[in-house]
């Protein structure tokens, strides 16, 4: 017997993800599969930015500029507990880019976003000689710029479209394949299996999406045997953690002489986050990695401008992603565009095709693909997710810190760093989290860096966790804090309450 859907979506990216969100919404019967964790390859290894992309003005991406700054408003009222307005500030080279370029390029990014965040300060410029941001660059630097853009938990991004998913009435399936994909004139005939096994699990679905990502060729090639004349670029970035470089909470965007930018940004209060590369992928996206050609050109890239050199050896942590970008006449993979293409086939079923995009753009790509279907399905709804809040987003003014003043008077035992790595990780939904505790003894055993088994339980019950690489690297990165046996004992205890 068939289950019966509107529309299934294949993959459990930060796209697939935004289009069934957008879809259920709008009142059609949805499922997703993923094979692996939600997030689990390139919607987790991004710069964990939300950003119109000032680098790509130079390029004359004036529309896709344009519409991530809108995005960004968006986004930062959607969920203001794990998105968060960040300064950044651009010492100048006048031999890379002159002054008067940079102002331009400034102004039109303080602009071109149709509605202003009333947190977000424009730009202006600095003497780095005097302000404190300057004082961990080297003294040749006197003179720079500042603005704004935003910073994100990108794996989070990914679960709390996913809870809504759910909330909403759709299905989510992590670790689930999809095998097969038949069409007629009236369906797609899907087989979907588990990683854990058992039967096979059939569906009949309306319509299908390939949200993919890297794999995106691959499914039409080997699964849904549709002929096809798109090309994904697979790019390579990757990404260096080192113990923080500079006490003050802005980040850095350092110009490199090959015309690359890199980013230094706070990263989980004792580190310091930099990337990112460009590199051309032609491998298996699955197992991908840093090179230490990619190490070392971070580290020079960053001890370019830092009075203190950073060195391999200093990197505490490293990971990479792949970017299924749409193939463009850019020979350079760092201006390869980062733009999305929307493809429906009507030759049967309906089938649409996500090429591209990126993080910040995910809720228009996902209303823009619904767009798309909404009239062969019969979809009279219309567009919604502009004004919704994600889960747990909904604090008062999105003031997060007026939720951790309210926590911390009726919760009073909760140790504030531990209220505020949950208030910015679930928002509202920290009080259920919380539920009935009364105390300490009350969250459960302690595995290290404010992890107890109450938040474990959490997670393995509401986010999809279910393994220990789930808790530490997606639904946060307290694995920064974690040991081998530290791991390897939390991993005992998500096994055995399985």
């Amino acid at each position: 017997m068939f289950e019966e859907v509107d529309l299934l979506v294949v993959g459990g990216g930060i796209n697939g993800v935004g289009i069934a969100r957008d879809a259920v919404g709008r009142g059609l019967r949805v499922m997703l599969c993923e094979q692996d964790d939600l997030a689990s390859h390139t919607s987790s290894a991004s710069t964990k930015l939300i950003h119109g992309g000032l680098r790509y003005l130079e390029q004359y991406e004036f529309k896709l500029v344009g519409k991530a700054l809108a995005e960004r408003e968006v986004l930062l009222r959607a969920a203001p507990h794990i998105i968060s307005p960040l300064r950044f500030v651009l010492p100048h080279q006048p031999h890379l880019r002159p002054a008067w370029m940079i102002r331009i390029g400034l102004f039109l990014y303080d602009h071109l976003g149709r509605v202003k965040h009333p947190t977000l300060k424009p730009s202006r410029s600095l003497d780095l000689r005097t302000d404190p941001t300057g004082t961990p660059l080297r003294d040749e630097f006197t003179r720079g710029f500042v603005y704004s853009d935003a910073r994100v938990q990108d794996a989070r991004l990914v679960v709390l479209n996913a809870m809504d998913i759910r909330e909403r009435g759709g299905e989510v399936l992590t670790r689930t394949r999809c095998v097969s994909a038949r069409r007629d004139s009236a369906a797609w005939t899907v087989q979907l299996q588990s990683q854990a096994g058992g039967p096979l699990r059939e569906v009949r679905a309306r319509a299908l999406v390939n949200a993919a990502g890297p794999w995106a060729a691959r499914f039409l090639d080997e699964v849904a045997h549709v002929a096809h004349d798109h090309t994904v670029r697979l790019v390579k970035g990757s990404h260096i953690v080192v113990p923080k470089l500079f006490e003050h909470d802005h980040a850095y965007i350092f110009q490199q002489p090959d015309r690359r930018i890199v980013f230094a940004i706070p990263y989980e209060g004792e580190f310091t986050l930099i990337g990112t590369t460009d590199v051309e992928f032609k491998a298996d996206p699955a197992h991908v990695e840093i090179s230490d050609e990619e190490t070392r050109y971070l580290c020079e890239a960053a001890s370019r401008y830092f009075k203190q050199p950073i060195r391999e050896q200093d990197v505490v942590w490293a990971y990479s992603g792949v970017r299924p970008l749409l193939s463009d006449d850019n020979d350079s993979a760092s201006e390869a565009t980062r733009d999305y293409l929307l493809g429906l086939d009507t030759q049967g079923a309906p089938l649409l095709n996500v090429f591209g995009g990126k993080l910040t753009t995910f809720r228009r790509l996902g209303e823009d693909a619904v767009n798309q279907l909404a009239p062969v399905l019969g979809c009279k709804q219309g567009p919604w997710t502009d004004e919704a809040i994600l889960p747990g987003g909904d604090v008062a003014e999105g003031l997060v810190a007026g939720l951790v003043s309210q926590l911390a008077v009726t919760h009073a035992w909760v140790p504030s760093p531990l209220l505020e790595r949950w208030c910015h990780s679930y928002g509202t939904r920290t009080r259920r989290l919380l539920g009935g505790a009364k105390g300490m003894d009350d969250l459960g055993e302690h595995f290290g860096a404010g992890l107890h088994a109450r938040e474990v339980d959490y997670l393995l019950t509401h986010e999809w966790a279910s393994t220990a690489d789930d808790i530490l690297w997606r639904r946060s990165k307290l694995g920064l804090h974690f040991d081998p046996a530290m791991r390897e004992h939390l991993a005992a205890y998500i096994s055995a309450a399985a």
